[in-house]
């Protein structure tokens, strides 16, 4: 018995407005999307022919492999401050990239003067202060701990910042929201180095400090130590690179930035934080009322449509799949909704597996186009309940004079000619 495929356009009811359809479509077996039998006809009237990279020997293997030539546009897009080209950073092309972890040589900066360049050999890790065991370790010696590997997310406090702004930037995805990245981090765990030293009871904060030019230093609460902090030595399982810290990073689960300090070279346990200027003059939250929020650690959750966005343009009427990413840093991501119509109406997506806490999370949902404007936007839900904020929402909680912690939801402009922008909705 021959079965009949499945036809999207005329067995696919959907999910929502705008033509979204339920997110385990694409699970089916037996579906006809239209397009395989277009490629059938080319292959039987002879269009494969040996292409010329057929007809000669292929290029040498290298030492370590490189993206291939054709994808040399897929790079981070770099800002430098013009008075100090060491103060910039750059962004994570999320518009170009699939699945969840995100390639070592992608993975977004924010320097605060310059990349250094470190003599492994020489670096030392300080660890003292409120401690009844002060403890100096070059990397050989850190080597020797016991090591854990954990998937997840570093995300700049100052990401998405333009969606304070009162009209929509216009860029690709990564250059408005692509100051986060998410990777295989190993390490060891901080909390074995404090038993080791042995905190003392007045201990409730750690300084710590980077051996960059700015000697970058920070307060991280002792809670936070002690629970799930990292001494990163690899990145994607080699060694982690300059510009994310080599040799040795601190990786703090589902925090801002600015509080996992690379190129780690001291941590003091102190009874109260050190108000540096990262914690004070910047990387505060001024409120409507003129009060400033300080030390606000968590990343909120937040997705963003991958694709189709703008840069992106569909190629004509039919079925595409809606993807994107999403995360939190108070957990695992629960569920992820899209809209096509605004926000007017929700189709639940697809999440693929794992989810994991504190790391991106792939969603997907299909989706049929049919050549009229709408808007795309998607919210997701993190397992403690709490769900991304509208837009307006958020400016109503939070007022109009910040800069950090924007985490609303982000909507794509769909116009007739398949093209996308960034809009408010």
């Amino acid at each position: 018995m021959i079965q009949k495929p499945f036809s999207l356009s005329e067995d696919s009811p959907p999910s929502a407005g705008g033509g979204l359809l339920d997110r385990r479509l694409f699970l089916q077996r037996g579906l006809a999307f239209g397009t395989a039998a277009l490629v059938g006809k080319e292959a039987l009237a002879g269009d494969l022919e040996r292409a010329a990279w057929m007809n000669k020997a292929g290029d040498t293997f290298s030492h370590y492999g490189q993206p291939s030539p054709h994808e040399k546009a897929i790079i981070r897009w770099i800002s430098n401050n013009p008075a100090m080209p060491g103060n910039g950073v750059s962004w994570t092309p999320l518009q170009q990239l699939a699945g969840t972890i995100t390639p070592s040589g992608l993975h977004f900066e924010r320097h605060h003067n310059g990349v250094p360049s470190i003599d492994p050999a020489q670096h030392r890790l300080l660890v003292h202060g409120l401690v009844r065991n002060p403890i100096f370790l070059n990397l050989d010696q850190l080597h020797r701990y016991p090591m854990v590997s954990r998937v997840g997310f570093i995300e700049c406090g100052g990401n998405s910042s333009v969606g304070w702004h009162e009209e929509p930037t216009q860029a690709a995805l990564g250059n408005l929201h692509g100051l986060v990245s998410c990777s295989e981090w190993t390490g060891v765990p901080l909390s074995v180095l404090l038993e080791e030293a042995g905190l003392k009871t007045e201990a409730h904060w750690l300084i710590a400090e980077g051996a960059d030019a700015a000697a970058m230093n920070v307060s991280i609460p002792v809670e936070k130590a002690l629970d799930d902090a990292l001494l990163a030595l690899y990145q994607n399982g080699e060694p982690l690179r300059p510009e994310n810290g080599y040799p040795l990073r601190l990786l703090l689960p589902g925090w801002e930035g600015v509080t996992q300090v690379k190129w780690l070279r001291r941590l003091e346990a102190a009874d109260q934080p050190v108000m540096a200027r990262n914690e004070t003059a910047k990387y505060t939250e001024l409120q409507a009322d003129g009060k400033a929020r300080q030390f606000t650690f968590i990343m909120e959750a937040k997705s963003v449509i991958t694709h189709p966005s703008p840069g992106h343009r569909l190629q004509g009427t039919g079925l595409y799949q809606i993807s994107g990413l999403a995360w939190s840093g108070r957990g695992k991501i629960k569920q992820v909704e899209v809209s096509a119509d605004g926000g007017k109406s929700w189709g639940e997506a697809q999440l693929q597996e794992p989810v994991l806490s504190k790391s991106f999370t792939r969603f997907r949902i299909p989706w049929r186009w049919d050549g009229s404007a709408m808007v795309l936007k998607s919210r997701a839900t993190d397992e403690t309940g709490y769900v991304q904020p509208e837009r307006n929402q958020l400016i109503a909680e939070r007022g109009r004079n910040g800069y950090f912690h924007y985490n609303a939801q982000v909507a794509w402009g769909v116009e007739p000619d398949g093209s996308l922008r960034h809009v408010y909705a």
